[in-house]
């Protein structure tokens, strides 16, 4: 229930235009290959089990 609640929500909001470019700005940075490369260390980090 309140997970749907939060997708509609998102939803709405990305209608808007501030919605609109944090949208834009997160498809930027997410086709730029420095950001792809450091997203992929960090989630190597995340994944990697510590001892």
């Amino acid at each position: 229930m309140a997970l749907s609640n939060m997708l509609r929500r998102l939803k709405q909001w990305s209608a808007t235009p501030q919605g609109r470019r944090t949208m834009d700005q997160a498809r930027r940075a997410a086709a730029d290959p420095r950001n792809r490369a450091q997203a992929r260390r960090l989630l190597d980090r995340l994944r990697t089990p510590r001892r």
